[in-house]
This record gives structure tokens, sequence and C-alpha cells, in this order.
């Protein structure tokens, strides 16, 4: 136990971990209870694939709607009490998900899940900053990752057995319960002072923000700037911004976001990550079982042991992005994504089309280790680009735009399936093995992408660490005269 903690960086720093990672395992396990689920459903409101899809597309696009307002209030409020009031929001709308009689009350409830369940996203990403420094943050990113992919496993695995026995409302219901104790949780975590000062086991005291302005560490502030050093870079002198970004108008925050080239490119690149992952999840059983030809039970336990290789993705690719961070690969967090997403379809569309699952399942597993490995180092460069003050606005536009994709992945998937291909994709698995291979080429996109980003991480960064000093000196002064 103790060799565990000391792992995650001790106590502290372990609650932080375990307290994330489990507000994403319970959005993950909504998703996967819906993937679970998908038989029960179709047969009790007589749905289609389509609209199977669309239960899973509402969440994500009620969600977009409401992650950049949220993303703006992150950066001007208390970001637990914000989390823990949405969770216990989620879990309400679970409730109610579960009593619905008509499809038409199913979708609705799940549109006011995604409402609720926006906040997660800029929060998350702001409080990492503040948690963790630069040198191993990517790492610790990947420990929280794995959290959404443990609980959507938990929602394959325990939502199955509980419908399977039980009903497809009982799948639903039973996630109330770890919501209502995160809530707890949540409620008692400690809020980190802005910019990144402190770790978890130097937070401030109690309920309340320290007043110290928002500088780097000086350990981040040495390696960011040898990374910038090694680069031979200047700062891109339009975007430094030397003024609290938090006075600024709301959309001079939004446009600012969207002028850091790293951070427009970073955003496209995931999007198109989770757009594949999505529809993939959403249609795991129904491909698995109409393609392979096994039972729902079977294809729930192989869909699991898949997940494991991308939950050793999200393990390692972040470990491996810092490492070569430190050893001085200035834009290691573009490079490994940039590889994993070229390579995922070259070890992927050999098993989607392979008949014979013994040679399918170890390619979808080294697939999905590929694909979960590219997201930590995303996510924390995405924060290496920005000055502190606006990474819940940043990852707010980030999570709409990932949360449309979300959106559209599903109802596309199984629109393609039904009709483009014109498959069944229930007895023999036709159109969904075409729709996947199809839409392999998003994360061909993705990569290329990160090709761009390797180039222009670099610059970035350079500016995000000099807007930094100027934003701190800013704060200071205003702080000295009572502001």
């Amino acid at each position: 136990m103790e060799r565990g903690l000391q792992a995650l960086g001790g106590p502290a720093r372990a609650r932080v971990v375990l307290t994330l990672a489990a507000t994403l395992a319970v959005d993950g396990a909504d998703k996967g209870t819906v993937s679970a689920m998908a038989a029960q459903l179709k047969h009790t409101f007589d749905l289609s694939n389509t609209e199977i899809g669309l239960l899973v597309s509402v969440v994500a696009l009620s969600s977009a709607v409401f992650t950049v307002p949220v993303g703006l209030l992150t950066d001007r409020t208390r970001r637990t009490r914000l989390l823990a009031v949405s969770v216990a929001l989620w879990a309400t709308a679970m409730l109610i998900a579960g009593m619905s009689t008509s499809y038409g009350w199913l979708i609705s409830s799940r549109a006011a899940l995604g409402a609720v369940s926006a906040t997660a996203g800029p929060t998350i990403a702001s409080l990492m900053g503040d948690y963790f420094p630069i040198k191993d943050r990517a790492r610790m990113y990947g420990l929280v990752l794995a959290g959404e992919l443990a609980g959507t496993g938990l929602g394959f695995a325990l939502s199955g057995s509980i419908g399977s026995f039980l009903s497809w409302r009982f799948a639903f219901w039973w996630l109330v319960i770890p919501a209502g104790a995160l809530v707890f949780f949540l409620h008692r975590l400690p809020e980190p002072e802005r910019g990144g000062m402190y770790g978890p086991q130097h937070s401030p005291g109690g309920s309340r923000e320290a007043a110290r302005p928002p500088g780097p560490r000086r350990q981040d502030e040495d390696l960011a700037a040898r990374a910038v050093r090694r680069a031979e870079v200047e700062p891109h002198g339009r975007l430094v911004i030397d003024s609290d970004p938090r006075k600024a108008p709301t959309w001079w925050s939004i446009r600012y976001v969207l002028r850091v080239r790293t951070n427009v490119v970073l955003i496209l690149a995931s999007s198109l990550g989770y757009f594949y992952f999505t529809g993939l999840r959403s249609f795991a059983i129904l491909f698995s079982t109409g393609h392979y030809g096994i039972t729902t039970s079977v294809a729930t336990s192989l869909v699991l042991v898949v997940g494991i290789g991308a939950l050793a993705g999200v393990l390692s690719g972040g470990r491996v992005a810092d490492r070569l961070l430190r050893d001085g690969r200035v834009n290691a967090r573009a490079l490994v994504p940039t590889v994993c997403m070229l390579a995922v379809p070259f070890v992927v569309a050999p098993a989607l089309y392979a008949d014979f699952l013994g040679a399918a399942l170890p390619l979808l597993v080294v697939g999905t280790l590929l694909l979960g490995a590219a997201n930590p180092p995303l996510d924390a460069a995405r924060l290496d680009i920005l000055p502190p003050l606006l990474w819940g606005t940043g990852e707010g536009v980030r999570t709409m735009l990932r949360t449309l994709c979300e959106a559209v992945a599903p109802t596309l998937f199984g629109y393609f399936s039904t009709a483009v291909f014109a498959g069944d994709g229930g007895n023999r698995g036709t159109g969904l093995e075409y729709t996947l291979l199809f839409f392999l080429l998003a994360l061909v996109g993705a990569g290329l992408l990160g090709l761009v980003a390797m180039r222009t991480y670099p610059r970035d960064l350079a500016t995000a660490q000099e807007s930094t000093r100027r934003i701190a000196d800013a704060v200071s002064r205003q702080q000295a005269h009572g502001d």
C-alpha cells in the first residue's frame, strides 16, 4: 500500500489522483453502460442502431453547449466545489434516466446528463496544471485518465451483469451510489493556488485559495526555460499577455486560446482521436457478436481485455513523453501522440478485417494501447502552451469541440453501418466492419495534425512562459496596491 502511494508521489498526490480519476470514472461508466445495455434498450423501445448512437451523442452534444461557459467559470471560481456540485447533479440525472418509460423520456434525461457533465473537462485540466509540475504532468495526467477507462470497463462489466440479472434500469441506478460518495471526497479536496505554485502536499488549508500571485514553480520555470533555450525560439510578441486575463472580456479569452496555433492543432487532433474511440466504444459489443460470432457475455469480456490495452497506453504514454522532455526532446508531448495516431490504423485495420478472433484480439489490444497512449501527452501539452489563468477557458473550448465529435460519432457510425455500407450491424456485422475501417481515416488526420504541432509547440511554449511571468508581475502589482 505504502509503495503504491509513493509511486503516485505520496498520500497527498494519491488523494488528488484517485479523486479526479474517480470523477472521470463515473462518466466513463455511464458511457459503457449504454453500450452494454444496447440490446436491451433496442428491444424495450424498438430502436435502430442510429437511435442507440443518438443516446450517446445527445450527452456529448448537450455537454458541448455548456463547456465554454463552464471553462470561463473555472478560471474565476473555486474548482473543487464546482466539480462536486456537478457530480451531485449528474447522479440526479442518472436516477431520472433509469425511470424512463419512453425513448423521448430517456433521451431527454440523457440531454440533462450531458449538461451537468460538461464541468469535468475544464475543471480537471485546470486542477491538474496547479497540482502537478511540468516535469511529470503528462504521467500524472495518464493516471487520472486511467479512471475514465476503468469506469468504462465497469460500465461494460458491472452494468452488463446488473442489467442481465435485473434490468437496464438498475444498470443506470447503481451508478448513483459511487457518484454520491464522490461528492463527499470532492468537497474535501483542497483547492490549489492558481498558476501551479504548489502541489497538494503544500496546498493551502481550508476552503480558500492562497493569495499569492500565479507564478510558476521554480522547477517548472527551470525546465520550461531549458526547453525553450534548446529550441532556440523567441515568444510570439503579439501573443504575450501582460495583464490579468480574468479581467478581460469573455470573447477576448476565447479568441486568445484560438489564436495559439499549437492549441488549435492539438484540439483538432485530440477531437479526431476521441471521435473514433467513441464510435468504436458505442458499437463494440454489436460488432463483436456479429462479426466474430460470439455471445454477448463473451463479447463483454473481450471488450474488457481490449480495454486493458487502452489502460496500459494511458499509463505509459505520459511517462514516455515526460522522460523524452527531461532528456531534451522539446516537442516530446507532440511527438508521442503523433507516432501513436499514425500507427493505430496499421494495427487495427487487419484486426477489424479478420474473421478469426484469435488473430484479431492481440492486434486490437495493441491498437487501443496506442490510442490510449496519445491522450496524456496531448492533454499535458495543451497546459504547457497556455498561461495558467487561461487553462479553464482553453480546456472549455477544447472540450466543446471534442464533445461535438463525440456527439456526432455514435450517430454517424450507426448511420454509415445501416445506410452507407448497407450492413445490418447486428447479425453479420458487415456494415459495422466497413464503418470502423473507413473512419480510421480520422486517426490518420490526427497524426498529420500532430506533425504540424511538433513544429509550432516550442515557440508557443516560449510564449506561454513569458506570458506567465508577466501576468504574475501584473497580479503582484494589483495586490500591492490593494486592487
